[in-house]
């Protein structure tokens, strides 16, 4: 009795390889035109890394550096909340691209959000899913030529930052996001050894939500602690951007999709100058 065996052409395997091949130019390509590439981590969910990255992206934009944003938190995307561009949705083009949202002259911004029809419903996916939608904001999102891309990276060291660190070629580095506190500084030190482990360069860190400043008498009270970041950070011998003071209007502006950096005042809260401070710091530090 003959047993029927299936075959597999030769072809189909090189079919493969010629796709997996022409994907990675695309690739490459798309990356190519960008001048820096940033990624935002964090260790631990809470500490404000979306908040940070969005400020960062707008404070680029606001000095004229053509900027995108690109949030790659699948199962929580926050960034069309934060920017007040909830509801948008990305349109695609007839050559399989992806046009990003323009938020203004200087800021282009995609995110899982644009894809859903529905806020509300939840993006039940597996690690090859995940991956292949980040390979394709990569790949096939419409930059164009960009100063800065900062990617907004979902907490921790799972199936996103890994798949987003291996995929963008020549990264400037990561930007890691802390509180003072020491159960958020004990998972931060493995964003830190995540990079390490990925050949990622760390920017440096920054310490968020560091003392509460009174809206009313100006007093600062350490709720979570100060300074633990820059300890840390000098401990595993990396660079400390800054601290950046918990205050109201922070989350009021978040709420309000109002980027807290962009709110017009004659007179600049504290957390907008730490944070113009830290801006400065990676504009000075990423340019090559």
């Amino acid at each position: 009795m003959t047993q029927n065996n299936p075959k597999v052409s030769s072809c189909s395997y090189g079919n493969t390889n010629q796709k997996a091949a022409n994907e990675e130019e695309l690739l490459k390509h798309n990356m190519s035109k960008i001048k820096h590439k940033i990624v935002v981590l964090s260790g631990k969910g809470g500490v404000g890394k979306s908040t940070v990255a969005v400020n960062l992206a707008v404070a680029l934009a606001e000095k004229k550096f053509k900027t995108g944003l690109l949030d790659i938190d699948v199962h929580g995307p926050s960034i069309p909340k934060l920017l007040g561009i909830e509801g948008m949705m990305a349109t695609g083009t007839g050559d399989k691209t992806i046009l990003p949202i323009i938020y203004n002259e200087y800021l282009k911004v995609m995110s899982v959000g644009f894809l859903m029809p529905d806020k509300d419903q939840a993006v039940i996916w597996r690690g090859p899913l995940k991956y292949g939608v980040i390979k394709q904001f990569l790949t096939d999102v419409l930059w164009d030529d960009l100063d800065y891309l900062i990617v907004d990276s979902p907490p921790g060291t799972g199936d996103e930052p890994l798949s987003v660190c291996q995929l963008i070629p020549e990264p400037d580095g990561a930007v890691i996001v802390t509180t003072p506190q020491d159960v958020a500084l004990a998972d931060v030190r493995k964003s830190v050894t995540f990079c390490r482990q990925v050949n990622m360069p760390i920017i440096g860190v920054v310490e968020n939500m560091s003392g509460f400043i009174c809206p009313h008498c100006g007093n600062l009270t350490e709720i979570f602690k100060t300074g633990g970041g820059k300890s840390m950070a000098q401990d595993m011998g990396i660079p400390f951007l800054g601290a950046i003071p918990l205050e109201p209007r922070i989350v009021d502006s978040g709420d309000n999709g109002f980027p807290h950096l962009s709110a017009s005042s004659s007179n600049a809260t504290e957390a907008q100058k730490k944070f113009n401070e830290i801006v400065e710091k990676i504009i000075n530090g990423g340019n090559k």
